[in-house]
């Protein structure tokens, strides 16, 4: 039988699993993950069945479907002042901890040191791990970008910073 990659065999039980696994054994409801009470409104429901038996059942290219990566390049243009160009500068992901992998393996490389905030969402560490980086985990209570880069890796090998808000993950190199 084929062993596990050393770098996900040993990863311990994620908070996502032990919330979810409480909340089972206790009947109660799980606010640890976003799980839906009911199957959702009716009229988005029918509009995704409509869309899938009339011709958006297909695999889109790999950056995204281009009228929703449109719709998105709008969204940040009037929401947050971006003018992004949607066709080379917006990817849509399954989730954000595929969008988190593409980040994070396009700009990490064998030997980089990455520099983690904490908390850090659990994710953050095997990913970094199998694109070969080394994380190096900060705590975020009284520094800052500059502090972390000069006080916690040696700057030749310190190419990438990893920082997680609440309305998503980004990467700065």
């Amino acid at each position: 039988m084929a062993s596990m990659n050393k770098v996900f065999a040993d990863l311990p039980v994620t908070i996502f699993e032990a919330m979810s696994q409480a909340a089972r054994d206790n009947d109660a409801i799980n606010l640890g993950q976003g799980f839906p009470d009911d199957p959702g409104p009716e009229d988005i429901r029918r509009a995704a069945a409509d869309a899938v038996l009339n011709g958006y059942n297909q695999y889109p290219s790999m950056m995204g479907i281009p009228e929703l990566r449109q719709a998105i390049a709008a969204h940040y243009g009037h929401w947050h002042g971006l003018k992004l160009d949607p066709m080379t500068e917006v990817m849509v992901t399954s989730g954000g901890t595929e969008a988190l992998t593409s980040a994070i393996l396009a700009v990490v490389e064998p030997g980089d040191e990455v520099i983690v905030f904490q908390p850090v969402y659990d994710s953050y560490l095997p990913i970094i791990r199998q694109a070969g980086g080394i994380p190096r985990l900060l705590r975020t209570s009284n520094c800052s970008r500059d502090s972390a880069r000069s006080s916690t890796a040696s700057p030749s090998a310190t190419r990438s910073g990893s920082t997680s808000f609440s309305m998503g993950a980004n990467t700065f190199r």
